[in-house]
């Protein structure tokens, strides 16, 4: 046999670097990273919509500030829920991973409720009061297409989150599963803490 037979024998192929665990972080951060570039072009189209227009609405004349602050609130505290679930399943802590994934995910439900409120009390009574109706002016379409793009996001987070409790409880799932579902919810909140910032308070 050949010297150069005899070498390229002994070169084993590599092993890939990536796990299945990483395999489902990588598709996820993926995934996040289109997502943001999704809400970034959204922000950004408000901004220059709002900028440009000589007759933007004052947000705290028109939303409800004091809720809003609220639902932000709330979903940060459903943050710190998913990192106690995730925490508690490590730990082998099935009772408090059962407790505090519910929270996150009763959270996400009274989040999405609060905002069909809203936006009840935004349609039928103050964009109509106010003169910033679908009709009249561009602040109630990109008003709604950007907290409703999200407000889908929160959805299919509690969802999302509902399913991976229920595979847990089943043994079908670990806690990596639950960490990268809790990748998609912090980035849900991260969203909401901007879009509160530009849309309600500046």
């Amino acid at each position: 046999m050949s010297e150069a037979a005899v070498m390229h024998a002994a070169v084993e192929p590599a092993e890939s670097p990536l796990t299945p665990e990483s395999w489902g972080k990588l598709g996820m951060w993926v995934f996040l990273a289109g997502d943001a570039m999704s809400f970034g072009a959204l922000i950004v189209g408000y901004g220059i919509l709002r900028y440009a227009s000589s007759n933007w609405p004052v947000p705290a004349q028109v939303l409800g500030i004091n809720l809003t602050a609220f639902m932000t609130f709330l979903l940060i505290c459903s943050s710190v829920t998913m990192v106690l679930s995730l925490s508690a399943i490590k730990a082998g802590d099935r009772r408090g991973f059962t407790k505090f994934l519910l929270l996150t995910i009763l959270g996400g439900v009274v989040f999405v409720g609060l905002q069909a409120y809203e936006w009840t009390h935004l349609i039928t009574e103050r964009l109509p009061e106010t003169g910033f109706s679908f009709t009249t002016h561009l602040f109630a379409s990109t008003f709604f297409v950007l907290t409703g793009f999200h407000g889908m996001h929160v959805t299919g987070g509690f969802i999302y989150n509902t399913c991976v409790l229920i595979a847990c409880l089943r043994g079908h799932y670990e806690a990596k599963h639950v960490e990268i579902a809790g990748l998609y919810w912090h980035f849900v909140d991260l969203v909401w803490i901007l879009i509160f910032t530009f849309v309600y308070l500046l």
